[in-house]
């Protein structure tokens, strides 16, 4: 039976669906605007939409497991379309702020949180992925490298276990397709803890030059990100930034202690996308 990839535009979404459709399982991919996705020959696409009871119904006809991006909105209407449909198991692209003390009123952490919470009074067999930060927020640094401008940072010795977001795709294959981690809520973060100053010395190394970086006090981190970000979330990365540059964060689970692969590394992640720090 067919296996539903929400998100399927996003990069773990688009990974999980062309690994799955490469290992010949019947797979389809849902989004908003599926006249956007640019997929490959054989995947259907199709539109979903949670307030759309219709859309929600074509989508997961003959659907029997759901790559679940979560959308606190709509999980409610979701879950009782996946059951009303037949689904039987769920892997839900989490966050690690659920794990956190204040979940519930940190509104990243509360968001995915009442998904979870949606899916556990559910019928449904339930996969929950918690992942930390992605190797990818380092995207966010383009502007300035391209621009042969440094990078300023008010913590650059915060060490996080940063993940890439192809291990977090490997994992929910591996949950979509083997029994496992079925029914398990797993806390995903890369294999070590990286400071930031590491990191951009392995970009420096992929990209062929050297990348300054200066050191800014909180106050200017926090203006500067503001333009750009809510308050909590700001307010959330300098603190984990601060509470990090004294003790790095502890890996969690990883594709070495799940799958028995080696977790990829920042330093691959960076020469990987090193063109998009390049282009003119």
């Amino acid at each position: 039976m067919t296996i539903l990839v929400t998100g399927a535009r996003g990069q773990i979404g688009r990974a999980v669906l062309t690994t799955l459709h490469a290992r010949g399982l019947p797979v389809r991919a849902a989004s908003k605007d599926p006249s956007a996705l640019d997929l490959p020959a054989g995947i259907e696409a199709v539109a979903l939409r949670g307030d759309d009871p219709e859309s929600l119904t074509a989508a997961l006809e003959n659907v029997r497991q759901v790559f679940l991006y979560a959308d606190p909105g709509t999980a409610t209407t979701f879950v009782r379309a996946a059951e009303q449909a037949g689904v039987e198991h769920v892997v839900l692209l989490s966050s690690s702020a659920v794990d956190s003390p204040d979940a519930a009123s940190n509104p990243i952490g509360a968001s995915h949180l009442a998904v979870e919470k949606a899916l556990a009074a559910s019928t449904l067999a339930t996969t929950i992925l918690r992942p930390g930060g992605f190797d990818s927020n380092a995207f966010g640094w383009i502007p300035a490298v391209s621009a042969g401008q440094p990078i300023e940072h008010a913590y650059p010795d915060a060490a996080l276990a940063m993940i890439h977001p192809l291990d977090i795709a490997d994992i929910a294959v591996a949950a979509l397709t083997s029994p496992e981690l079925r029914g398990r809520t797993v806390s995903l973060t890369g294999p070590e803890a990286i400071s930031f100053r590491a990191q951009i010395a392995a970009l420096s190394e992929a990209i062929g030059r050297e990348v300054p970086i200066v050191t800014i006090t909180p106050e200017q981190a926090q203006a500067q990100l503001s333009q750009t970000m809510p308050p909590y979330i700001v307010d959330a990365l300098l603190t984990i930034w601060a509470l990090t540059t004294e003790q790095p964060e502890t890996p969690a689970d990883t594709t070495g202690t799940l799958l028995g692969v080696p977790g990829r590394t920042f330093a691959q992640w960076a020469r990987e996308n090193a063109a998009a720090f390049t282009a003119a």
